[in-house]
């Protein structure tokens, strides 16, 4: 019994139920129960993901960077050489003066004129002007240039060949018309940023043209501008003097009529055009406030005066002569302080002295008084002069009241008299500028760098070509890529089984070429050979008690490897001491006979239907080379399979071959278009479903795994065929599968120095890396005709 007598206290699913893969399989995934969808979260963006598809396509990559590459070569080829110079100019804004006191000056009326002297330089215009003055309408190779892009350049850049244009058969009028055309089409002006710069660029496929009409576009556009100055110039000068002499006329006709009213009126006008009335009241204002400061300045000392303080005043003070007396006056005091101590007032001394103090005292008395007498007098003609310039002044008021009645009209007269003058001298300014601005014809541009004739073409340009060429081409194979797997509704890694049909992975089985089919099934060191050890082992834990008692082995279409996988397995539990019986139970195209090479003269379908004789029955179930494998093949092809399969008779059959072997392993039919498959999966145990990698769409698979478990079948999980483990898959997850791996142990230690024997062959070809070399180059074009046909 296989593996049913050992004891494995593993935690998990009860009795009659797989285990959960994650126990012998790499990976932490958690597989749902019988009958459960799996459903696993979407992922996000993954740039390895996308790495292993750049590997993956590598060739297709590989071959449309090549192409790419081709064509940016065959482009820039097909393209004319082209040079281009470019000359620098310099606009000048001057401050525009519409009037005399009026002056504009802003940023943004520089700014139009930028963009109006670049829209001048590409105008048809001062294009015609540089195809005359360069003469480029009787020039053929200008006017004929070779085409710039087409096949034939090919040719004449490979031989140095050039096309000979003739110019007979266009009138003056054409060359012309064509000649502009070329120079308005190849001529780009743009304004260089923060500056008053404009850069005037030619492109051409001469460079003499290149730099001669770039530099002839600026000279134009400067003597254009200048011819049309002085042209303007003659206009106003002549229109100005017309001016002139109308205003003149006005101007003196508007100042007799004003000297001519002043004088009726009796108007008198001083120097300074005011009236004779308002200057002496003018006049009179100033000495009345003079009068009035005087007066108040009298009335304040009066004022002194009549307190009893008129000694303290200032002009008493300031007097020289009180000053002195009052000196005397105090030394005489001093001194007859001091003899008073000795003498007494009656002697005679004393009493003369005391009579020059008297004396003095007497002096001062009366200069103070009349010193304040004169204050008093000034006061009172103060008084006077401030009445009298008041009645004056009320007198010139009346006068001039009269006065504005009169000036109203000498008003008018003179303010028409004003503007007729300065309209006159306006006018005359404007004159003598026009006059000076034609002579001397003032620029508005200056060339400040000429364009020097180009020594290399600027386009076109190879590693631009070859960099737009190669991005067109990648996003080409992008796209390509793109539709291939989104046309690929196949399985191409073991995850996509996992996620689309909710199955446990057993076991993925390598590709192998089918030239090295047989000798890797023979071979038990192969990587294939592994493989299905691997998916033995899986098996032996898939339910609770070990592998099925019978196992049936069935596919979603035909070709997928479920006869070789009955086969591998048959031999790999009998290698470890189980009875194994493998029974063809494919009644249609019969395979398994082939593999083990025996004939099928008489099987599973003569026993079914009772055509074998009882002697016979024995030699139906044929041992084979292969220890402890018995085969029971199709036998003879019936014309109903189906009821074959679906009769009691089958079922006791399987029931009865379960208790005589220790694994009963059935190779089925195809599930899709067929019943078979589903009759039998009822008999059996376990059910183990082989998908191709490449090969079965998935909507393929996923309709026959609805077939199964509608059945009732025990799904026990899936075996990935023809996966190709030497080339990076789409989940990184896989990328530990190799050759290598597979390989691991199986090669034999040489002796140091020993070189393989062999007279056919070289001792490099007979090495294990030689080998895997070319099964991987045979897998990888294998892999890419696969992937072709299943996107056809």
């Amino acid at each position: 019994m296989l593996d049913r007598n050992r004891q494995h206290q593993i935690a998990g699913p009860g009795h009659g139920q797989a285990l959960s893969a994650d126990l012998y399989y790499d990976g932490a995934h958690n597989y749902g129960s019988y009958g459960r969808d799996y459903s696993a979260p979407e992922e996000g963006f993954n740039p390895l993901k996308l790495l292993f598809y750049v590997v993956q396509y590598r060739w297709l990559i590989v071959m449309m960077a090549a192409a790419g590459l081709v064509a940016g070569i065959i482009v820039t080829m097909m393209q004319t050489p082209k040079y281009q110079a470019t000359t620098q100019l310099e606009v000048l804004v001057p401050s525009a003066k519409v009037f005399q006191d009026i002056e504009v000056v802003s940023e943004n009326g520089d700014v139009r004129a930028f963009l109006t002297a670049r829209e001048k330089l590409k105008s048809r215009a001062l294009a015609q002007r540089v195809v005359f003055q360069l003469g480029l309408s009787e020039k053929p190779d200008f006017l004929f240039p070779t085409p710039n892009f087409s096949p034939s350049n090919i040719f004449y850049r490979a031989f140095g060949l050039s096309k000979s244009p003739s110019i007979e058969e266009k009138t003056s009028e054409q060359r012309e018309a064509i000649a502009i055309q070329r120079v308005l089409n190849d001529l780009t002006v743009n304004l260089v940023t923060n500056t008053s710069l404009l850069s005037i660029t030619f492109a051409d496929q001469k460079p003499k043209y290149a730099s001669d009409i770039a530099n002839q576009v600026a000279q134009s556009f400067i003597d254009q501008r200048l011819d049309q100055t002085s042209e303007t110039s003659d206009l106003a000068r002549q229109f100005i003097q017309e001016q002139v002499l109308q205003v003149k006329q006005k101007l003196q006709k508007s100042e007799e009529e004003l000297v001519a009213y002043a004088k009726d009126a009796g108007i008198t006008i001083t120097g300074e055009e005011k009236s004779l009335i308002g200057s002496n009241i003018e006049t009179l204002n100033t000495a009345l406030a003079t009068a009035i400061q005087e007066r108040l300045d009298a009335g304040r000392m009066v004022d002194q005066i009549d307190k009893g303080r008129g000694s303290s005043l200032g002009p008493v003070l300031e007097s020289e002569g009180l000053q002195k007396i009052t000196e005397k006056l105090s030394d005489l005091t001093s001194q007859y302080q001091q003899k008073l101590g000795i003498l007494k007032p009656g002697f005679p001394e004393m009493q003369q002295l005391q009579a020059q103090i008297k004396e003095l005292q007497r002096l001062y008395d009366n200069g103070v008084l009349t010193i304040t007498d004169s204050l008093r007098q000034k006061y009172q003609e103060a008084q006077n002069k401030e009445s009298d310039l008041r009645s004056k002044l009320a007198e010139m008021e009346n006068q001039q009241v009269i006065f504005n009645d009169k000036n109203i009209k000498y008003t008018i007269l003179k303010r028409e008299v004003d503007s007729n003058r300065s309209q006159y001298d306006s006018l005359i300014a404007k004159l003598n500028e026009v006059g000076v601005s034609s002579e001397l014809k003032t620029q508005n541009a200056a060339i400040v760098d000429f364009a020097a004739q180009p020594t290399a073409p600027y386009s076109p340009r190879l590693s631009i070509n070859l960099a737009i060429a190669l991005a067109f081409f990648m996003a080409l194979s992008a796209s390509i890529i793109y539709v291939i797997e989104l046309l690929n509704n196949t399985f191409t890694n073991p995850e996509q089984i996992e996620k689309e049909l909710g199955l446990a992975m057993l076991g993925i089985l390598p590709h192998v070429d089918d030239r090295e089919l047989t000798a890797s099934i023979a071979d038990p060191k192969s990587g294939l050979s592994e493989a299905y050890r691997s998916l033995r082992t899986s098996l032996q834990f898939s339910g609770a008690e070990g592998a099925p008692r019978s196992l049936l082995v069935t596919s979603s279409e035909p070709s997928e490897g479920k006869s070789t996988t009955s086969f591998k397995l048959g031999q790999d539990f009998a290698a470890l001491g189980a009875r194994v019986l493998i029974v063809d139970g494919d009644l249609r195209k019969p395979n398994l006979h082939r593999l083990f090479g025996l004939d099928n003269t008489i099987g599973l379908s003569n026993l079914l239907t009772n055509t074998v004789r009882k002697e016979d029955l024995a030699s139906i179930f044929r041992a084979t080379k292969y220890p402890n494998v018995t085969v029971l093949t199709s036998g003879t092809i019936p014309p109903n399979p189906a009821d074959l399969l679906s009769s009691p008779k089958m079922a006791l059959i399987v029931t009865n071959l379960g208790k005589r072997f220790d694994l009963v392993i059935i190779d089925a039919p195809p599930i899709v278009g067929l019943s078979d498959a589903p009759i039998l999966s009822r008999l059996a145990e376990g059910t183990l479903m082989v998908i191709s990698t490449n090969q079965v769409t998935r909507k393929s698979a996923k309709t026959a795994l609805k077939r199964l478990r509608s059945a009732g079948a025990n799904v026990v999980g899936a075996a990935m065929s023809k996966f190709a483990v030497n080339k990076f898959d789409y989940n990184y997850a896989y990328k530990y599968m190799n050759y290598q791996y597979y390989d691991y142990g199986t090669s034999t230690p040489k002796i140091e120095g020993k070189v393989d024997d062999g007279a056919d062959q070289p001792a490099y070809a007979k090495s294990p890396a030689f080998r895997r070399l070319v099964r991987r180059i045979r897998s990888s074009v294998g892999g890419f005709v696969d992937r072709a046909k299943s996107a056809s």
